[in-house]
């Protein structure tokens, strides 16, 4: 701030910057929908390994793609994913669709459920400690399971909590902070019922009908108001949405709009049980429109070891494995480089369902199909880096998936940068900061490899003048950035062209 010149001597004010440095945002941040048995529904839990799946959603389920997909990204090189539990609901609207329904207990006046729905919460009690006013309450084995847990071993303990809504150890607010079992049942606590010394079971929990991708419930479930995918749109930043085996063409043309509003990528699999190398022409879904720049459809299904059933080979659909080899490849060369090629193998895997050859790859590669191919020293590649736009006769800007997504980095990165510019004065030093800043974050990535081109000049340019905010536009509060850059494309095509030279005739 300004400094007031009162006695002579000297006077040291700091000026600010017009530098605000713009950062790249997280481009392979994973999310995935599905069912399964345990965990939270209507919100999106955050998992930084298998591990915090199997805490918050019990692990791997044959029942369910939902957990071997997690597997098979972190195992690829994921690092970060949402997970959306889908359970099936009372007002699914179809009267076969058994609802799943979570495990309660109360000891007077306190009432509380699991904190999810399922069959999981019924091997638990809760065991409360009279303490004056206070109370201790702990989370306990009701019974016995062989290499899982003893009778009465304790999970959880609350010291001190009271059932006064104003008492700062609130058992409701201590709950909802530390216990990944049970929360405040709301529509049976009794505040007014002080415990006493006791232990009830957890009891009435249930699984409901498995939202498989074959049943139609599935569907319903995916796009209700406040359910489904739309819990995501709570989550600050994901990139890459999977649905694991799904492939409902209404509800995926949802996803890929949604996909685009948040600047994510859709990853989209094929039907199951495709029998042959050329199903995909007929069997792939039809998500060709203007969203489609923001999706990519991989085949086939891969075939990998289940560890629910001793190892055997089962197939399983490739979004989780591929989205693993995206994050992978943004890691170790950025997200302009193409998921593809012999670098993208896939682990865990033992190769794909269909084994296709070059022509049948010719066939479905300028259809816009990414085929998953197995090659000798390689192993198990992704071979095709195309958007769902990325047909030939479509002839769309956005065909190749490290260009559309290199834009959506780019998008993110200035829309979350540039929030400072708000309210701003409109006109030439703000034109000048921005200029400076967008050019710094462009020329940041220019040295990265980012772009096409051996000069800035030939690579990018960053337009913000009285050219593109004219008077008008200022008068209306508006200021206009243009940002063109110069993407790398993949080298689809590699061309060995051979001549054979005439020897020299001695004349």
């Amino acid at each position: 701030m300004p400094v007031q010149l009162t006695y002579p001597g000297v006077y040291i004010e700091e000026v600010p910057s017009s530098v605000r440095t713009i950062a790249g945002v997280a481009t392979s941040i994973g999310a995935f929908v599905g069912w399964a048995r345990q965990g939270p529904t209507g919100r999106a839990v955050r998992c930084l390994s298998f591990s915090d799946f199997e805490r918050a959603f019990g692990g791997l389920d044959t029942a369910s793609y939902l957990g071997y997909a997690v597997a098979h990204f972190f195992g690829n090189g994921g690092a970060q994913c949402y997970i959306v539990r889908l359970a099936a609901a009372a007002d699914d609207g179809d009267a076969a669709i058994i609802a799943a329904v979570s495990a309660t207990a109360a000891i007077k006046g306190l009432a509380v459920k699991a904190t999810g729905p399922g069959l999981w919460a019924n091997v638990y009690a809760i065991k409360t400690t009279p303490n004056g006013d206070l109370f201790r309450l702990e989370v306990v084995a009701d019974k016995t399971i062989p290499g899982v847990m003893v009778a009465g071993q304790i999970f959880e303990t609350f010291f001190n909590v009271s059932l006064d809504p104003l008492n700062t150890r609130y058992v409701g607010a201590v709950l909802a902070e530390g216990s990944s079992i049970i929360e405040i049942d709301p529509d049976n606590f009794d505040a007014t019922k002080p415990v006493d010394a006791s232990t009830k079971a957890l009891t009435g929990g249930l699984d409901g009908t498995v939202l498989t991708p074959e049943k139609a419930a599935f569907n319903d479930a995916l796009i209700a108001p406040g359910t489904g995918y739309l819990a995501l749109a709570k989550v600050d930043q994901f990139n890459l949405l999977n649905v694991p085996g799904y492939t409902g063409k209404t509800t995926l043309e949802a996803l890929q709009a949604f996909c685009r509003e948040r600047r994510a990528m859709l990853l989209v699999d094929p039907e199951v049980g495709d029998g042959t190398a050329l199903d995909p022409i007929e069997t792939a879904p039809d998500l060709g429109g203007a969203d489609a720049i923001n999706s990519a459809f991989y085949y086939p299904w891969l075939l990998a070891p289940d560890p629910q059933q001793q190892n055997r080979i089962r197939a399983f659909p490739p979004c989780g494995a591929v989205a693993g080899a995206y994050a992978r490849t943004d890691a170790t060369r950025g997200v302009w480089k193409a998921p593809a090629g012999t670098d993208a193998s896939l682990s865990g895997v033992l190769g794909p369902a269909v084994t296709m050859n070059d022509a049948e790859n010719g066939i479905l590669n300028p259809l816009g199909v990414n085929v998953i191919r197995k090659f000798p020293v390689y192993g198990t590649v992704v071979w095709g880096a195309r958007t769902l736009r990325g047909n030939d006769e479509l002839g769309s800007e956005w065909k190749y998936v490290p260009v559309r997504r290199t834009a959506l980095f780019i998008e993110e990165s200035l829309f979350r940068g540039l929030k400072w510019v708000v309210f701003e004065p409109n006109d030439e030093p703000l034109w000048a900061s921005i200029r400076l800043n967008v050019g710094s974050f462009m020329n940041d990535l220019f040295r990265q490899g980012a772009f096409q081109g051996s000069t800035p000049r030939d690579a990018y340019f960053v337009k913000c003048d009285k050219d593109t905010t004219t008077q008008s536009d200022i008068n209306k509060g508006v200021v206009n950035i243009v940002v063109g850059f110069a993407p790398l494309k993949p080298a689809e095509f590699v061309v060995i062209k051979l001549q054979q030279l005439a020897g020299q005739l001695a004349t």
